[in-house]
């Protein structure tokens, strides 16, 4: 009973120290037509009540308060962040002036985290995948914390892979680490890029390798330090930035470090570069839901196979996902198999399950006031 209570106590001390972020800045193009400029996949309820943004905030605030979660978004969608997030302050709700990859924004997060808090142990989470349970989300975000919290290693969370994946990065695990928990602690080896299919097969069946979640843990002096290192005008021009916040012209001036800054993932800027990198093995279900074709797993099915929100009827159809906006709204099968349905708003999309990756190519041809 004493060691569970110094066990809880230790994770609520650790919690008081920690600054979660959510990275929401992406544009969900292989969503559309649910998805659209105005309102990305990160802000649809896909399943549930809850968009997919506030179901990352809930996971943090499971074991940290309002005050101490950021969202970085894009200046569009701020708005629309703090209308589904009311429980946030106004000021956390932090709006990215030009899309300029992951690098800027964990620098911008670090910079602030560091402002308003000292040296928090940061968290830096998505907006726009599927996790699950709460409860070994919080265990494994608090079993890293406590691996980074002496501010010497970059903590990063593998999850085990269950088939053959070619669109996702991977983590090639090193040595084991010893943990205070039942979380797996690793020294990283390397970061890989997206193999193909022969690759990914051999990486499942060696399991020495997992799938790259793209979220971490750290202290802020860690990754600033690392900032510093390998990518400095995003450090210098943000942090110089950052001295106005919550002052006048704090914008302006975030939109001027921004604009001639590099498009680079903190991957690649720094994470392949860095020797302190540490990975946990992550204990929850995790589901990137890139598609439509990863979002039938999350769907109920009916007897012919076919995957679906809204109202299905169907003579000889079988196999196919389908997706309307308004779960009231029918859509009629004659006859086909395989294939993706969509219907949102005033847009439809029809097309084979196995081109649903070719979406993305779709919509950069759409015109704007489609998009």
């Amino acid at each position: 009973m004493a060691a569970a209570r110094d066990q809880a106590g230790g994770r609520e001390g650790l919690a008081r120290e920690m600054v979660g972020v959510i990275m929401a800045g992406g544009t969900g193009s292989r969503f559309w037509p649910a998805s659209t400029q105005d309102r990305p996949k990160q802000f649809l309820s896909l399943f549930g009540d809850h968009s997919l943004l506030q179901q990352s905030y809930e996971r943090l605030a499971a074991s940290l308060p309002p005050e101490r979660i950021l969202v970085l978004t894009s200046v569009e969608h701020a708005g629309l962040v703090r209308l589904q997030l009311p429980q946030l302050p106004p000021e956390n709700v932090v709006a990215e002036p030009q899309r300029r990859d992951t690098a800027a924004a964990v620098t911008l997060a670090a910079c602030l985290a560091a402002a308003r808090f000292g040296d928090p142990i940061m968290a830096i989470v998505t907006a726009d995948h599927v996790i699950a349970p709460v409860e070994a989300f919080t265990q494994t975000l608090l079993s890293a914390a406590a691996g980074a919290a002496d501010g010497r290693s970059l903590y990063t969370f593998g999850i085990r892979p269950d088939h053959a994946a070619t669109g996702f990065g991977y983590l090639e695990l090193g040595e084991p680490l010893p943990s205070s928990d039942a979380i797996a602690h690793w020294v990283l080896g390397r970061f890989v890029e997206k193999p193909d299919l022969e690759t990914a097969r051999a990486y499942v069946a060696g399991g020495r390798h997992l799938w790259n979640s793209g979220m971490f843990v750290w202290r802020s002096h860690a990754i600033l330090e690392q900032l510093r290192r390998h990518v400095p005008e995003h450090e210098s021009r943000i942090r110089q930035a950052v001295a106005l916040d919550g002052k006048p012209g704090f914008a302006a001036e975030l939109a001027s470090a921004f604009e001639p800054l590099r498009k680079v993932s903190i991957d690649y800027a720094v994470m392949e570069r860095a020797h302190n990198v540490r990975c946990v093995v992550a204990t929850f279900g995790w589901h990137d839901v890139g598609s439509f074709t990863a979002l039938a797993d999350h769907l109920p099915t009916d007897a012919d196979g076919n995957a679906h929100r809204g109202r299905v009827f169907g003579v000889d159809a079988h196999d196919n996902i389908v997706f309307a906006e308004d779960e009231g709204e029918v859509v009629a099968l004659v006859g086909l198999h395989d294939l993706v349905v969509v219907r949102a708003g005033k847009r439809t999309l029809v097309l084979p399950r196995e081109r649903a990756q070719d979406i993305k190519e779709l919509v950069a041809r759409l015109d704007e006031d489609v998009k």
